[in-house]
């Protein structure tokens, strides 16, 4: 079991505060087991969430001691956020969960909080794009990355503006659980499963009352069920009826990455699945998700998902059935 505490400060923003449990809670669904335990964690157990966004107040079960022994540690932004001093007793709290071999991850400006432990001195790290100068202002030691959607350095995980919130928790179901809860999860709450911490924050969304030709979801329809096939740019843009410039726009404006990059996205992730689901060969894989060679599949694999097809399968495969007699 993982314990997630969710650390609620005075002025915090209720939808980064709720996210976690939102997506942990289903993801205990999918897996069919409470993977995740949620833990609230204010101090004094009583806090105020932010002005001007709906201000309510809440009691919690759990002090800002209820960090110390959490597994995971969520730091949504707060009304203090921006202050040049965090709250200390915060910051040991968090540098003492970190020392337990805690895994920490901001939400938004919950970066500042984050980057005042010094745990992100020497990494990439993200955060609102509005924000991002001011981070790296104050902490120079921190590579201040203002366009990823999130950036995982495996024990300190930071996250871009409010929805990104969303982002960061499905990336770290799919990276205790495996690709096929995460993909339940992001089906149960109705999320994009493709977004992946490179993707850019800057994402417009198609209005909703234009044209068919005003979204690419037919295109990615399209392109997922090919991935086993050769697409060129030319491919997509021929099914899409758009020019590969046109085409390329279009892609940065609603995914946030180009075409052969999420085509490329896309392929890992059925891989994922058929290593985590099925017995089928590393060959054969490398085959059925469009990378041809075994040493470019393997090559693709380890760097988006930090370890070998063989290491994941060991990792995630669950119990595969038996063939039908």
């Amino acid at each position: 079991m993982t314990v997630v505490a969710v650390l609620a400060l005075d002025g915090v923003v209720p939808f980064e505060l709720s996210v976690p449990g939102q997506v942990f809670g289903v993801a205990n669904e999918a897996a069919g087991y409470e993977h995740y335990r949620l833990r609230i964690c204010a101090p004094g157990r009583r806090v105020a969430t932010a002005d001007g966004l709906g201000r309510f107040r809440l009691e919690t079960e759990w002090d800002l001691d209820g960090v110390l022994d959490a597994d995971t540690v969520v730091i949504p932004g707060h009304a203090a956020s921006l202050d040049e001093r965090q709250p200390a007793a915060v910051v040991e709290a968090l540098r003492a969960a970190a020392g337990r071999g805690a895994r920490l991850a901001s939400v938004c400006v919950g970066a500042f909080t984050l980057a005042a432990t010094g745990l992100l001195d020497g990494h990439r790290a993200t955060t609102h794009w509005l924000y991002a100068a001011e981070l790296a202002r104050r902490h120079p030691a921190v590579e201040v990355d203002r366009d990823s959607l999130y950036i995982d350095n495996g024990p300190v995980i930071t996250s871009a503006g409010v929805a990104a919130a969303l982002d960061l928790c499905l990336h770290l179901v799919r990276r205790d659980l495996g690709a096929a809860p995460a993909a339940s999860t992001a089906r149960m709450t109705v999320m994009p499963l493709h977004r992946d911490g490179g993707q850019s924050q800057y994402i417009e969304h198609p209005d909703p009352e234009a044209g068919p030709g005003s979204t690419l979801q037919p295109t990615l329809r399209w392109m997922e069920a090919r991935l086993r096939h050769e697409l060129t740019l030319g491919d997509i843009a021929h099914h899409a009826a758009m020019s590969i410039r046109s085409l390329n726009r279009h892609f940065r404006a609603q995914t946030g990455t180009t075409p052969l990059q999420w085509l490329l996205r896309a392929r890992v992730h059925r891989a994922q699945q058929l290593l985590e689901t099925t017995a089928i060969p590393v060959e054969r894989i490398a085959g059925e998700t469009g990378f041809g060679s075994p040493s470019t599949f393997r090559q693709h694999f380890t760097r988006h998902t930090g370890v070998s097809p063989q290491a994941y399968r060991a990792a995630f495969r669950g119990p595969v059935p038996a063939p039908a007699p």
